[in-house]
């Protein structure tokens, strides 16, 4: 029987997948709407996430799919700073705390996505940066406890890989910003980039998501 400290695994795997659909999803209706144009943003960056779900039924498909992604991202954190307390035995309160922070600004973020007015792009703006950044500081709050009592973990050097992505991808955007001179130019490089930092946030619940699997299936020697 599996132990209780080990959350279900379904839990980050639909962290993963709802944002993906969702970012997906908005994209194909807007292009097919007309939009935004179709190109294959990771490469193109002719348009960015918040663009493809700010307008029409894309706009509300991408909130009916986002909020609730939230919300299960705020519940993985707190199950998150369970299984880092057994496996540790101390207490993980910074990897909840930044998780269910990004989280909030994240249905921030989505809530107010296609509201006009100078207000509203703030709050969009900064839900975002708070997020990224709020889930990529409780990535490495949870590194941090691993590598201090839990390094032979399975998922501590997949998890590793992804921070190092994340970080590089941080590191391009504002190396992007501060030496691409043209305006269009740097608007696509930052959307390319937006667009694949996604990919890894949905790679790093993957991992979670086959570390929790695991680690309930795994064989058990019998006590008999």
């Amino acid at each position: 029987m599996a132990p209780k400290a080990v959350p279900p695994a379904w839990l980050p795997l639909l962290c993963a997948l709802l944002p993906l659909l969702a970012g997906h999803l908005a994209l194909w209706l807007s292009v097919r709407d007309g939009w935004v144009p179709a190109c294959i943003p990771y490469l193109d960056g002719c348009t960015s996430i918040s663009r493809a779900a700010r307008e029409g039924v894309g706009n509300v498909v991408f909130k009916v799919l986002m909020l609730p992604a939230a919300g299960l991202q705020a519940l993985f954190w707190w199950q998150a700073r369970g299984w880092l307390r057994a496996h540790s035995g101390r207490d993980a309160v910074a990897v909840a705390a930044l998780g269910v922070v990004a989280a909030a600004f994240l249905v921030l973020y989505a809530s107010f996505l296609g509201s006009e007015g100078e207000v509203y792009r703030l709050l969009r703006r900064y839900g975002i940066t708070v997020y990224f950044g709020g889930t990529f500081l409780a990535l490495m709050a949870v590194l941090k406890r691993m590598s201090r009592a839990w390094r032979g973990a399975p998922a501590f050097r997949p998890l590793q890989f992804v921070a190092v992505g994340m970080l590089g991808l941080g590191v391009a955007s504002v190396v992007a910003s501060a030496t691409v001179a043209d305006p269009t130019a740097r608007d696509h490089w930052e959307n390319r980039l937006e667009w694949q930092l996604g990919l890894w946030l949905t790679a790093m619940f993957l991992v979670f998501a086959w570390a929790w699997w695991r680690e309930r299936h795994r064989p058990r020697l019998s006590s008999s």
